[in-house]
């Protein structure tokens, strides 16, 4: 089987195609031939190496992916022969506690695809067959590889976790990866009034055309903080976005209103962040940290990319001959939306 994906941990130059066994379906299991597959910065967390996840090597990237079922493991209920898939990146055992609660992604033996076992840049992808979905008519197999893990992620961030209303102000930070498109689209639909921050005008202009009311270009005379401040009109929001980390958390925090929820859901630029608690206890506000969704979440986001209320934003589309290049620009955070893979 050929796949994509990493020998060793380190930089792009580990980066190669691997030739590996070709995957089976075991008991209540399916197998899924890939046709696209979706590539998110969680990848090159996983290329780099993250402590405390070790990883089966050779190891292949990314977590989303869309195909055709075409072997089913004994047991296996719900997709047939010939379905044209998504999949469903978050794997959880249906055992535990949290499972049995309905909240999955805090399950015990919570993983998630291409992060704790092996991705979909490949021809094969053997998933319990829970985690295969019917893909959206609306969409085609490239466009559904750009949308499962982030409009999960945002769909729990901001309305499960943020508790974000109709009519509350959002503060989004960052405005060129898949998830605060997925992110701005949601909270368009929801009825909230949405300002972006970024440092592109070019941005700009692309995130009004998803649903922004309102957008901060930052830079040395207009900083993030003072920026969003005066948008808000000295008032604050209800509700900020941020999944940076270390480089606009404090930031993050200053903006926010009374009342206010800080949500952030990555620490791309480091995860270390020093915390003025004052403004905290002063607003009432709160900080809360949100990852993935739950299988019930992951489903109410499906039903608006089934309706067309809301769609993949695909940044740029590779072959799996160009895995390489498509890394690199990940890397480089040019992209407006998700970089896919062509497999098959």
């Amino acid at each position: 089987m050929r796949a994509f994906g990493f020998r060793q941990h380190g930089d792009l130059d580990r980066l190669e195609f691997l030739d590996l066994p070709e995957p089976h379906a075991g008991p209540g299991e399916v197998r899924v031939r890939i046709r696209a597959a979706g590539f998110n910065h969680l990848d090159l967390f996983s290329l780099e190496g993250m402590p405390g996840v070790p990883l089966p090597l050779p190891h292949i990237l990314a977590g989303d992916g869309t195909g055709v079922v075409d072997e089913l493991g004994e047991g296996a209920v719900g997709p047939k022969i010939g379905d044209r898939v998504m999949i469903d990146p978050s794997l959880s055992d249906g055992t535990c506690e949290w499972c049995r609660r309905g909240d999955e992604v805090y399950c015990r033996n919570y993983r998630i695809l291409g992060e704790h076992v092996q991705g979909t840049a490949a021809e094969w992808v053997v998933v319990p067959a829970r985690n295969v979905v019917p893909l959206p008519s609306r969409l085609d197999f490239t466009s559904g590889a750009g949308c499962a893990l982030v409009f999960m992620t945002a769909w729990r961030a901001l309305f499960t976790v943020g508790e974000l209303r109709p009519g509350e102000r959002v503060a989004m930070v960052g405005a060129g990866g898949g998830l605060v498109t997925a992110a701005i689209q949601l909270a368009h639909w929801k009825g909230a009034h949405i300002t972006v921050a970024t440092r592109s005008a070019e941005r700009a202009e692309k995130v009004r055309a998803l649903g922004a009311d309102a957008t901060l270009v930052t830079s040395p005379e207009r900083s993030l903080g003072k920026g969003l401040w005066e948008l808000s009109e000295k008032r604050g929001f209800d509700v900020v976005f941020d999944s940076n980390g270390r480089a606009t958390f404090p930031d993050s925090l200053r903006v926010l209103g009374r009342g206010g929820r800080l949500v952030f859901c990555g620490a791309t630029t480091g995860p270390n962040v020093e915390m003025d608690l004052r403004p905290i206890f002063w607003r009432g506000a709160s900080v809360r940290g949100s990852t993935m969704g739950n299988r019930a979440e992951f489903h109410e986001a499906l039903k608006l990319l089934d309706s067309g209320a809301v769609h993949p934003v695909i940044d740029r589309v590779y072959p799996l001959s160009q895995g390489v290049e498509a890394m690199a620009r990940l890397k480089a955070g040019d992209m407006f939306g998700k970089i896919v893979l062509e497999v098959s």
